[in-house]
């Protein structure tokens, strides 16, 4: 059977049961269960918000519009990013009317501090920091270089869904938080996500963007009394961003189980390091900070024949992914390319390697057999 880098598991009967509540009371589309999941998640991370939303790509762009509203940023303004990471991070930066500036990653794949410092002026506005794989970087550093520079910090935390750091989830430091609980991440759903400003004010800018605009959301109205319930107004020129039930029923269920599966994929990070030990320095590996608390999204190695190991993993039933291709090798932002020479070196020779709750010891073993034969042979 083919070892894919990505398979998202459930807990069917537990989500079953979650659905079949919706269909009973009748109520699948916003309320109800995301309000339920917004609770959980609150409790769960502690930040003192969350806004439940179809997509993490959705809070993303919503991020970036209300900081720039409330903070009367201007069209062109920067946010400096980084190149590694999915195009929805630094698409929301350019769908907002800011300028993208990219600032090299470290030995982490996450971005430099001191690389970030380097791309401020006076137009700078903000940080968008990119947990990537879970791994939290030298998060430390970015939070001082924003307090030290009066910059906004957004935390894009795809991929750091249970991350902590000395046991605490990070990200309370940022002025926005956003997760994913897209189909294959750590806790995956069909697509959602969570926005988690800092401050209750936008917020509640947040939920009215994401409904259209609208003022007052149809569960809240409907638990409302007296003969005016039906009347609101619209506030903004908002979208239809909001989460629904039905994938709200997933999300609460795989929450239960995050903690529990994310000491699986370390664990599976520990064989993929040991197997992989044998090569020394023919495989480089991404400096994960605290690991024994990261969520581990993705494990990832530095080869330097990356597509031949690939089509040679392939021809033996084993599908691993690249995460990512440097940003600035897209046309809409080429006008970077060149400017992070250790991005564009990790993105022509990182390889992810197949990690998930289904994967076997065999399976993995399987991997890193496949990995050393065709290096070793090279």
């Amino acid at each position: 059977m083919a070892i894919q880098v990505f398979q998202a598991t459930f807990d069917v009967e537990a989500c079953l049961a979650e659905i079949r509540e919706c269909l009973e009371k009748g109520w699948t589309g916003m309320g109800f269960k995301t309000v339920q999941m917004e609770e959980a998640w609150k409790k769960y991370t502690g930040f003192e918000n969350a806004y439940y939303l179809n997509s993490s790509t959705a809070g993303l762009n919503l991020c970036v519009e209300i900081l720039k509203e409330k903070y009367g940023w201007a069209d062109g303004d920067e946010i400096i990013t980084t190149p590694l990471t999915f195009i929805s991070t630094n698409h929301a930066i350019l769908l907002g009317g800011m300028h993208p500036v990219f600032a090299d990653v470290d030995d982490t794949f996450c971005m430099d501090p001191k690389e970030a410092e380097k791309k401020i002026t006076e137009k700078t506005r903000a940080i968008m920091y990119v947990g990537l794989g879970g791994n939290v970087g030298h998060w430390d550093e970015i939070v001082a270089l924003a307090k030290k520079h009066d910059l906004k910090l957004i935390l894009d935390a795809a991929h750091m869904a249970g991350t902590r750091v000395n046991g605490v989830i990070p990200g309370k430091e940022a002025d926005v938080v956003v997760y994913s609980f897209q189909a294959v991440k750590n806790l995956p759903t069909a697509d959602s996500g969570m926005i988690c400003f800092r401050e209750k004010e936008l917020d509640a800018i947040a939920r009215k963007r994401a409904w259209l605009g609208i003022n007052k959301d149809t569960y809240a109205r409907t638990g409302a009394g007296g003969n005016y319930k039906w009347k609101y107004d619209v506030e903004y020129v908002g979208r239809k961003d909001h989460g629904n039930s039905v994938i709200a029923s997933l999300a609460l269920v795989q929450l239960r189980h995050l903690d529990e599966d994310n000491a699986r994929r370390r664990e599976i990070c520990k064989q993929y390091l040991n197997g992989l030990s044998v090569l020394g320095d023919k495989v480089r590996f991404a400096n994960v900070l605290h690991p024994e608390e990261c969520s581990r999204h993705l494990f990832q190695i530095l080869v330097e024949d990356r597509d031949g190991l690939m089509l040679y993993l392939n021809e033996h039933d084993i599908f691993p992914g690249v995460h990512y291709v440097d940003n600035t090798e897209y046309r809409m932002y080429r006008y970077a390319h060149g400017t992070c020479p250790h991005a564009a070196y990790i993105s022509d020779h990182t390889m992810t390697l197949p990690l998930h709750m289904r994967l076997t010891e065999r399976d993995v073993e399987a991997v890193i057999q496949a990995i050393c034969d065709f290096i070793q042979k090279g």
